[in-house]
C-alpha cells in the first residue's frame, strides 16, 4: 500500500476573497494628498528615519537668531562671503563622504589638501610649469595618496583610521620639504588658482539663468523619472508633487540669485561646488559604482558574496577622497593667494568630517548623500561667520561647532537604535 504524500492546499474561496495584498504604505501616501504626506511623515519619525530635517532646522534657527542679534548676517555681502567661504572645506566634505559611507574615516585629507597647493606653488612659481598642468599634476597626486592610502587599508588589512593618521603626519612633512626653508610661496593671484575664489560672473544674468537652469533641469529629471516608473508599473510621484517640489527650489534659486546680483554677481567658486555635488550625487544613486558603495557599507561580506570586488572599491573611494582633498587644498591657496606652512592645518581637518556628519550622512555607513556636505558647511561657516559679526572670539567657535556636532552625531546614534526598534535597519 503506497501512501500519496502530496496534498492540494484547501482553499476557503471567502476568506480569498476579502484578503488584501500587503502593500507597502510608502508607495501609497503619495496617491493621498497632503494627507498622505502627513501620514509618510509620521511614520519616518517612528521609524527614525529624520534625513535632512535636523539641519535643515538648524539652519533656520541659525539664520533667526543671527539675523535678529545682527542685520547685516542675511545682507547680500555676508550671504556671498559664506558661499565662496564654504567651497573649500565643502569640496574636501564630498570626498570624505565617499569614505563615510562604507563606515570608514580619512584623517588625512587635510594634509593632502596642503600637499596639492604645495605642488601647484612650487611647479608653477617656483619651476614656471604652465599652471593648467600644475593643477592636473596637484588634483591626480592627490588622487594617487589616496589610492595608497586606499591600498593599505583594502589590500594589507591595516585599519583606515591608523592608515590615514600615518598619511596626515607623512604628507604633513611632505608638504614642509616642498615649501623649502622660506616656508611661504606667494601664487599670482590673477592667475588660474587666484580666480577660483575671486571671479564673479557680475552680469546680472548669468545668477539669474543658473537659477533657471537649476529649477527646469530638477522639474524635466523628476517628470521624466516619475514617467519612466508608471510605465514600469510601480509607484510614481504624482505631476502635483513634482510641481510643489520645483516651486519650493524655484523660490530659494531665485531668491539667492537675487542676493548675489545685490552684491558682486555670481561666485564661480560656488559654481564648481554645485556642479561637483551634482556629479557626485549622480554617480552615487544614478550609477552600479555608487550602489556597490553603498551594499559595502550596509555589509561587507553580503556584498562580497553578491560579487562585488571589495578591494577594487575600497581603494577607488579612497581615491575619491584623495583627489576632492587636492582640489579643496586649490581653492584654500585661492583664498589667501599662498601656501604656507599652515595650510591643510588647524582645524580644517575637524571643519571637514564635521561637515560631512553635521549635513546627515551616517558615521557608521551606508547613508549619506553628497548634498549633505554643502548643509553641513553652510552649517559650519554660517556659525563661524555669525560669531565673527558678533565679536565673538574662536575659542567659542569651537566649542559652539563641538557642540552641534555632537547633537549631530547622538541623533544619528539615537536614529538607528530607532530604525532598529522598528525593523528597518
Amino acid at each position: 500500500m503506497t501512501t500519496d504524500k502530496t496534498s492540494t492546499p484547501v482553499v476557503n474561496p471567502e476568506a480569498a476573497k476579502g484578503a488584501e495584498t500587503v502593500v507597502d504604505p510608502r508607495l501609497l501616501v503619495r496617491e493621498q494628498g497632503l494627507g498622505g504626506y502627513l501620514t509618510e511623515f509620521k511614520r519616518k519619525m517612528r521609524g527614525g528615519d529624520l534625513g535632512s530635517i535636523p539641519v535643515i532646522i538648524g539652519l533656520l534657527i541659525i539664520c533667526v537668531v543671527f539675523q535678529s542679534l545682527n542685520s547685516e548676517f542675511l545682507s547680500a555681502k555676508n550671504i556671498s562671503d559664506i558661499a565662496v567661504a564654504m567651497v573649500a572645506t565643502g569640496m574636501m566634505a564630498v570626498g570624505v563622504i565617499f569614505v563615510l559611507l562604507l563606515g570608514e574615516i580619512d584623517l588625512s585629507v587635510g594634509s593632502v589638501s596642503g600637499v596639492s597647493g604645495a605642488v601647484v606653488a612650487v611647479l608653477s612659481v617656483s619651476h614656471g610649469m604652465n599652471e593648467w598642468l600644475a593643477i592636473l599634476v596637484a588634483i591626480v597626486s592627490g588622487a594617487v595618496i589616496g589610492a595608497v592610502h586606499g591600498f593599505f587599508f583594502a589590500r594589507i588589512g591595516a585599519p583606515a583610521f591608523a592608515v590615514t593618521l600615518a598619511g596626515l603626519l607623512f604628507w604633513l612633512g611632505f608638504m614642509l620639504q616642498l615649501l623649502g626653508d622660506t616656508g611661504t610661496i606667494n601664487l599670482d593671484s590673477d592667475g588660474v588658482v587666484g580666480n577660483l575664489t575671486t571671479y564673479y560672473f557680475t552680469d546680472v544674468a548669468a545668477a539669474y539663468g543658473l537659477a533657471a537652469f537649476a529649477v527646469i533641469a530638477f522639474f524635466l529629471s523628476a517628470f521624466l523619472d516619475s514617467r519612466r516608473r508608471e510605465a514600469a508599473g510601480i509607484p510614481a510621484r504624482p505631476l502635483t508633487d513634482i510641481v510643489v517640489r520645483t516651486v519650493v527650489l524655484a523660490v530659494f534659486a531665485f531668491a539667492a540669485a537675487f542676493m548675489f546680483n545685490q552684491h558682486r554677481g555670481l561666485p564661480l567658486a560656488l559654481v564648481l561646488f554645485l556642479v561637483v555635488l551634482v556629479g557626485t550625487d549622480f554617480l552615487l544613486r544614478r550609477t552600479a559604482y555608487g550602489r556597490k558603495i553603498f551594499a559595502l557599507g550596509g555589509s561587507v561580506e553580503a556584498s562580497r558574496r553578491a560579487g562585488i570586488n571589495v578591494t577594487a572599491i575600497r581603494v577607488s573611494v579612497f581615491a575619491i577622497a584623495g583627489t576632492f582633498a587636492a582640489i579643496g587644498g586649490l581653492f584654500w591657496a585661492s583664498k589667501i593667494a599662498a601656501v604656507n606652512q599652515g595650510s591643510g592645518t588647524g582645524d580644517l581637518l575637524m571643519n571637514v568630517i564635521a561637515a560631512a556628519v553635521i549635513g546627515g550622512t551616517s558615521l557608521f555607513g551606508g547613508r549619506g548623500r553628497t548634498w549633505n556636505a554643502l548643509l553641513g558647511v553652510m552649517v559650519i561657516v554660517s556659525i563661524q561667520y555669525g560669531l565673527a559679526l558678533e565679536g565673538i572670539a574662536t575659542p567659542i567657535q569651537y566649542m559652539v561647532t563641538g557642540a552641534v556636532l555632537l547633537a549631530t552625531v547622538v541623533i544619528d546614534s539615537v536614529s538607528r537604535k530607532t530604525q532598529k526598534t522598528a525593523g528597518r535597519a
